[in-house]
């Protein structure tokens, strides 16, 4: 049979007949990785916007969904549904594999994560920073400004909101409400001296200093927790070669001369025990 012309240079011939999938989201993650080798070859050689593209296509993010679940874990604390960082997941998961090119011998997995792990950031980034609140609150904040300051140039220095209430002719529990939404626009420095109380109103600190921060070891404590398992199943000699690299930072070639070993060895045998932990991690997912 001859192989099939195709723009572009795979590392490996894309096969001729793909395996039928009847329900791609259900196959393990680990079934899933060497489906996915497949299934990427062959949407290299196909044309896009056939109907075997949009299969290969579709099976490709359909199987690769729990590359979506196990990085969207790492933000379930956050307060958004998890539904919609699972959604703008599947947004990085799609861009992977659009982007991912069979020929640079690259593990998709190695190219998904941070795409997936992208978009979620960038999600929190421009959805997180202030308050919705609805249209007919986002009119009246603008009608509240415009009061304030004309009040303050008639003389009135903070205007109470009956005087609001009257400058605008509404009621006065409409313009509280409007001046409740308006603390969901208006961004306070977090550089701003806090003032003691008293007369003299000493300084005694900046805002930041109230606000807490999410404590950065925090992700590495859970990835210590979720590798324990997983690190009890190598042997004595691999868990050594981890502990000398990634605990007493040694090089290779330290780790080599310490164990009698080449830098070489050391290096195929680190390779070997972190690939069994990542493989071990994505099942999880």
């Amino acid at each position: 049979m001859e192989p099939e012309t195709t723009s572009k240079v795979c590392a490996v011939p894309a096969p001729t007949v793909l395996p039928h999938i009847p329900a791609p989201q259900r196959v393990a993650p680990a079934d899933a990785r060497e489906l996915s080798k497949l299934f990427l070859q062959r949407l290299e050689t196909v044309e896009e916007g056939t109907p075997e593209y949009q299969y290969v296509r579709n099976t490709l993010i359909e199987m690769n969904l729990s590359l979506v679940r196990y990085v969207a874990r790492r933000f379930s604390s956050r307060r958004e549904s998890m539904e919609d960082v699972l959604q703008v997941g599947t947004i990085g998961l799609i861009k992977a594999i659009d982007r991912y090119d069979p020929s640079r011998d690259v593990e998709f997995t190695t190219l998904a994560v941070p795409y997936i792990q992208g978009e979620i950031k960038r999600f929190f980034r421009d959805t997180t920073w202030s308050v919705r609140v609805p249209r007919r609150l986002q009119e009246l904040r603008i009608d509240l400004a415009r009061a304030r300051e004309e009040l303050e140039g008639q003389g009135s220095h903070e205007p109470s909101v009956a005087e609001l209430a009257d400058h605008l002719d509404m009621p006065e529990d409409e313009v509280s409400e409007g001046l409740v939404a308006c603390n969901g626009y208006d961004s306070d420095s977090i550089d701003r001296p806090i003032q003691a109380g008293g007369g003299g109103k000493q300084q005694t600190g900046l805002v930041a200093d109230l606000i807490g921060t999410e404590d950065p070891a925090l992700a590495l404590a859970e990835d210590i927790q979720a590798l324990k398992p997983h690190l009890a199943k190598l042997d004595d000699r691999e868990r050594t070669l981890l502990q000398l690299r990634f605990g007493a930072e040694m090089t290779q070639a330290e780790i080599g001369e310490e164990l009698g070993l080449s830098q070489m060895h050391v290096s195929r045998l680190l390779t070997r025990a972190c690939t069994t932990l990542r493989k071990g991690l994505l099942a999880e997912g």
